[in-house]
């Protein structure tokens, strides 16, 4: 009796034994197949998306308006025609000026009048006393005036009534595209004294020049 006892205690301390060794192998396999199994951290370089900054609400945004086109300009340019009673008439007539292709106003308004009317414009009744040799010498802008500077067919032929009008015709296209004081100079000369008859100007030009 005492014999069969020592064996079966025997036995059940190797069962135990191998119990634990079993049970230390389980978790052994389950450790490692969950590092095999289970994905590990991987690094991974995302580039951060640019940062798009939003203006504030509570700030209003300007606004683009559309472009205006810009207003065209124009310079008034005095011929001789007839009115509604054929009546002979100083008649303005306009030209589109360019400020950067033209110049200054007077220097272009003076220049379109010495080389007369446009056909259109001839055909719409107009003409100029201006002799169509004149020349312009140079046209100067001051500060405080501008001198015209015409050579000397402007003063020559025609009659005193042609004279005068041309005259007329000079005075008015220069006084209406400049607020300066104008002064008429023959072949680099004031003009005081114009015309075969002597035609009396005071200077600067004005509407009563010729009085």
């Amino acid at each position: 009796m005492g014999r069969r006892k020592k064996k079966n205690t025997g036995s059940n301390i190797a069962i135990i034994i191998i119990g634990i060794l079993l049970t230390a192998l389980v978790a052994c396999g389950v450790y490692i197949g969950l590092q095999y199994w289970s994905p590990g951290d991987e690094i991974v370089d995302i580039p951060p998306k640019p940062s798009v900054q939003l203006p504030p609400e509570d700030v209003p945004q300007p606004q683009t308006k559309p472009e205006q086109p810009k207003q065209e300009e124009y310079v008034n340019i005095f011929f001789i025609g007839k009115n509604e009673n054929n009546e002979e008439v100083y008649r303005a007539v306009k030209r589109v000026y360019n400020e950067n292709v033209d110049g200054s106003k007077v220097k272009y308004a003076i220049t379109s009048l010495v080389l007369g009317p446009k056909p259109a414009e001839k055909a719409s009744g107009v003409y100029t006393e201006i002799p169509a040799n004149t020349q312009i010498l140079g046209i100067t802008e001051k500060p405080d005036k501008v001198i015209i500077n015409l050579s000397s067919a402007f003063a020559t032929g025609g009659g005193t009534e042609s004279v005068y009008k041309r005259l007329f015709q000079l005075i008015k296209t220069a006084k209406r595209n400049t607020e300066k004081a104008v002064f008429l100079y023959i072949e680099g000369q004031q003009a005081d004294v114009i015309g075969g008859d002597g035609i009396m100007i005071t200077q600067p030009l004005s509407e009563n020049s010729l009085d």
